[in-house]
């Protein structure tokens, strides 16, 4: 016991985790269109590899809510064996930004941005599962999705089946609300895996006429790409994917590691080796052609709030996932698809900041705005797109600061008017610089201080020399300019 003092406090919390990824892992697979196994397989990965390696130590990776949406419109474009390219390809891209020791930039990504992400990305997430409550199909786009579902629900009051999974799903998402406010001895079961038993114990003994998952088993689950697919990555949508999975899987792990930082006293997150931990589980999970992961927070503080100490805990839910899936793949046959369907809906509701939004919007409102246009932006159009429009409106917004300019205008009444400029001259201020500037007398001279300028970019230097000419044309002395020394 010397050499693992902590056995005891990471044996019980790997069961607790185990407890919390099992249906969030088959959740999020049925989600994204892919076999069930293939979520235990990512989240097998997650606990066997990633948790081996160094970077967060008590941080838990497996498939994660925040890639369904994208997931699932890939498998629809590109199709299932292209699957495991597009995530070893994502793979190797993150071992390689590991390598080249970037992991600590993504630090730098707006808060906003990556909130926003996540809220878009929640957004489609609970439209589509929503569908799935009723055991009907959902639209492909984010705004048909959201549109349907008036026309969706009123058409379910006139089916028993549909009716019967609606009823199933509305109670998973009832159960897991209402786990929290259950004495502390009942809490010692996860919330999802509560409400998908009870889901399945009332499919069961009331004999609903109710969808539940398909069983391919572990090994019939598994399909490594094969040569052909690897000719895919000439596709440039399937590239832009790759990218979409790398920026979004790695933000998401990285954000993801310092809020669990923020829960415990032990060791930091090294954000590069993480990276690379990262990276190579997203490498295996490609080359068994099963879901990218990412490092889940819902797991992750479940570990931490269960007494782990050390990355043994993790890797132990790697291995209890693997036993369920070898030995018990046939009770995955008996889980309601709307139960499953109640916890994605639950899981997307958290990822919107409905609070944080509304914080923002008073002490911030640009960052508000960035959220929300980054929100809605992964819904009207697309996750990828939506991301860089939030990115550029994150760094306008950045560069519209970083230009504070200030212009001070002494006139005396006699002889030059002296104009002083001190900050940051940009062109995104130069249209108010040059009012201000040619609102000053034209039969006077100026003597134009920029002596207080930290910077001075070139479109502002051409406009302040052809501005200085335009007035002394007009007849009177030469514009005096005094620069830094």
């Amino acid at each position: 016991m010397t050499k693992f003092p902590h056995l005891k406090q990471d044996f019980a919390a790997s069961l607790v985790v185990f407890l919390v990824a099992l249906p969030l892992c088959v959740g999020v697979a049925v989600a994204s269109g892919v076999p069930a196994e293939l979520g235990l397989v990512t989240g097998i990965v997650g606990g066997l590899v990633t948790g081996l390696m160094r970077g967060s130590s008590l941080q838990v990776s497996g498939p994660a809510a925040g890639l369904t949406v994208l997931v699932f419109e890939a498998v629809r474009e590109f199709g299932l064996p292209a699957l495991g390219v597009l995530v070893l390809a994502t793979g190797v891209l993150q071992i390689a930004m590991g390598a080249l020791k970037l992991g600590r930039y993504f630090r730098a990504i707006s808060v906003s941005v990556v909130e926003g992400m996540l809220a878009g990305i929640g957004l489609v997430l609970i439209a589509g599962q929503l569908y799935s409550l009723i055991g009907t199909k959902a639209p492909e786009s984010g705004l048909a999705k959201i549109a349907g579902l008036p026309e969706a629900l009123v058409d379910a009051f006139g089916s028993t089946g549909a009716l019967a999974s609606l009823a199933v799903g509305v109670g998973t998402v009832a159960v897991l609300v209402l786990w929290k406010r259950l004495p502390a001895k009942v809490r010692t079961v996860p919330g999802p895996l509560a409400a998908v038993a009870l889901a399945t114990l009332a499919a069961l003994v009331l004999d609903l006429p109710v969808a539940t998952v398909e069983v391919h088993g572990l090994l019939g689950s598994i399909e490594p790409p094969s040569l052909d697919a690897f000719g895919e990555l000439g596709n440039v949508g399937l590239l832009g994917t790759v990218v979409a999975f790398t920026l979004i899987a790695s933000a998401e792990s990285l954000f993801s590691a310092a809020a669990v930082d923020r829960l415990h006293d032990g060791p930091r997150t090294e954000y590069d080796k993480e990276l690379l931990a990262q990276g190579a589980g997203n490498a295996v999970c490609g080359a068994l052609g099963a879901l990218p992961m990412t490092a889940v927070i819902v797991r992750s503080a479940a570990n931490v709030q269960a007494g782990a100490r050390t990355k043994a805990s993790r890797v132990l839910h790697g291995v209890w996932l693997l036993l369920f899936a070898a030995l018990l793949p046939n009770v995955l046959a008996y889980i309601p698809i709307p139960a499953l369907a109640g916890i994605l809906v639950h899981a997307g509701a958290k990822l919107v900041p409905v609070r944080a939004i509304v914080s923002l919007w008073r002490e911030h409102r640009g960052e508000a705005l960035i959220l929300v246009v980054t929100a809605v932006s992964i819904v009207a159009v697309s996750m990828f797109e939506g991301v860089l429009i939030g990115l550029a409106l994150a760094i306008v917004k950045t560069a519209w600061e970083a230009s504070h300019i200030k212009m001070e205008i002494v006139d005396k009444g006699a002889g030059p008017v002296q104009a002083y400029l001190s900050g940051n001259a940009t062109f995104l201020r130069l249209p108010k610089l040059l009012d201000s500037l040619e609102a000053l007398p034209q039969d006077r001279p100026v003597e134009l201080d920029l002596s207080g300028l930290h910077h001075l970019d070139h479109a502002c230097r051409t406009a302040l020399e052809n501005w200085a000419e335009r007035h002394s044309d007009a007849g009177t002395e030469p514009v005096r300019v005094t620069t830094a020394a």
